[in-house]
């Protein structure tokens, strides 16, 4: 029985694009766009979450200030309580991470795509070749973890911390490490 699949131009690309039809990566909410503080104080006045967001960034004002500010898009304002509004603004504005679910971390791993370690290169996943099988429980996922929830994990970082914290914990570093230099890959967890 196939598992969730991912693809990609590189192993990186693939193992994103399996990742990501799993679990929300870290994103910026599209209505959060306002550059100037008043606009900003405004759609963060509009609703709880946004007034929770300015009282857990420290924003302590009478009403009649807030209004004031509200009422004056020119008003006026120090700059502490502009970083203050900045702040409440990119923290509701962001959704964190999904964490990295078990099934992944866990995962049996098949990586079809060309696979080279020393003077051996071939495409696995072929009549010729199975694809290359990797017990992802065995793998160190913590600064993929790390990279995934600050929104940081590339294709590029993917790829090298999968091959040293995952690859070669599960299966050694192969003749003279791995590679994967080809332009397709398909990366299928069960």
């Amino acid at each position: 029985m196939a598992g969730p699949t991912g693809r990609g131009d590189s192993l990186g690309a693939a193992l994103n694009d399996l990742l990501r039809s799993q679990v929300t990566p870290r994103h910026r909410l599209s209505s959060y766009n306002a550059k100037h503080w008043h606009a900003q104080l405004s759609q963060l006045t509009a609703t709880h979450r946004g007034q929770q967001a300015l009282e857990d960034a420290g924003l302590h004002v009478t009403t009649k200030t807030l209004v004031n500010w509200l009422s004056d898009s020119e008003y006026n304002v120090r700059r502490s309580y502009l970083d203050i509004i900045h702040t409440a603004y990119e923290n509701v504005a962001i959704v964190p991470a999904d964490p990295i679910p078990d099934h992944i971390r866990r995962g049996q791993y098949e990586i079809s795509g060309v696979v080279k370690t020393g003077d051996d290169e071939r495409t696995r996943g072929t009549v010729d070749a199975a694809p290359l099988r990797i017990d992802g429980s065995r793998g160190n996922w913590d600064e993929i973890e790390e990279l995934w929830l600050a929104g940081e994990l590339t294709d590029d970082e993917f790829e090298d911390h999968f091959i040293d914290d995952v690859i070669v914990e599960d299966i050694g570093e192969g003749t003279d490490g791995w590679e994967f230099p080809g332009a397709s890959y398909s990366v299928e967890v069960r």
